[in-house]
């Protein structure tokens, strides 16, 4: 397995690895990697490709009072995860690499950023995520977009847990006509039902187990689903009230959406997502199902 850090050098391996004939595999994350990370790159494995993972604390993804500098970052277990699921190259580049346009990073997100270029879609980014962390879905539309120009994948991989971002990235591929196929990573859970996140390591002992109860009220809008309740208004008020059974859980949304275009869903039906993120404490944490 190779470690590069330069962008020329990856450039050059994607290149190598192409003339020999290989497909590429890209899984792009920004580490603190954990199993759902290890399902992603076990489906970019199946595609028969080499497989690169990208690791990459993204700045401009967050916002002024974000969490970047607080973020994990442990590339030693990182690498030792990769080693263990046969990755080929591990792509960790700097901040000066990925954006030679700025002098230096001033943690703090997008609104630091010297760089005049970026990738925004502007149909899926108006509600949730979009919403609430302006910029947010900007800076992961840009800095997909760099790697995906770096690494020269033929696939790329992305959890399911981060689903507006995959629909974004998707809409991205099409509309900008990379030759790339998104393929979507189910989500990882614990066993109380937690979704697995790099965030999950911020809770404390009080809020852990209380942090599934983001899982228990996706649970209840399947049950009335699946009992024959379509009314969206119904589903989304018993959501509300089982967050508000666990005391650390603050709510931030949780809502019925058509699962292509991410607007309101009027009545529920087959298909649609289910999206919702509270807070627990200071941290906060997004999950979804799909009815």
């Amino acid at each position: 397995m190779k470690l590069i850090h330069p962008v020329k050098e990856m450039q050059e391996a994607a290149a190598s690895a192409k003339r020999g004939g290989r497909r590429i595999a890209l899984v792009p994350t920004m580490g603190a990697l954990h199993e759902g990370h290890a399902a992603c790159i076990r489906k970019a494995r199946d595609q028969g490709a080499a497989v690169a993972v990208s690791i990459y604390v993204n700045p401009t993804q967050f916002g002024p009072h974000e969490d970047f500098k607080q973020y994990p970052r442990d590339l030693d277990n990182d690498v030792a995860l990769c080693v263990r699921e046969s990755v080929d190259v591990i792509f960790a580049p700097s901040d000066a690499e990925i954006y030679p346009a700025w002098s230096g990073v001033n943690a703090g997100g997008a609104n630091s950023a010297q760089a005049s270029t970026w990738v925004e879609e502007t149909a899926l980014t108006n509600r949730f995520e979009g919403d609430r962390r302006p910029g947010h879905l900007r800076g992961v539309s840009t800095v997909v977009s760099k790697l995906f120009n770096i690494v020269q994948p033929d696939v790329a991989a992305f959890g399911q847990k981060d689903y507006q971002q995959l629909k974004v990235v998707q809409r991205m591929v099409r509309d900008l006509c990379y030759p790339i196929e998104v393929v979507s990573v189910p989500t990882l859970r614990e066993a109380d039902g937690l979704a697995l996140s790099s965030r999950n390591r911020y809770l404390s002992a009080e809020e852990r187990p209380q942090a599934a109860v983001l899982w228990k009220a996706l649970s209840v809008a399947l049950d009335m689903f699946n009992e024959g309740e379509r009314n969206v208004h119904r589903i989304e008020t018993a959501m509300h009230r089982a967050v508000q059974l666990a005391p650390a859980a603050r709510l931030d949304y949780a809502e019925v959406a058509d699962a292509e275009t991410l607007e309101p869903a009027t009545e529920a039906k087959s298909g649609n997502i289910v999206l919702i993120a509270a807070y627990f404490g200071k941290t906060r944490l997004i999950d979804n199902l799909i009815l």
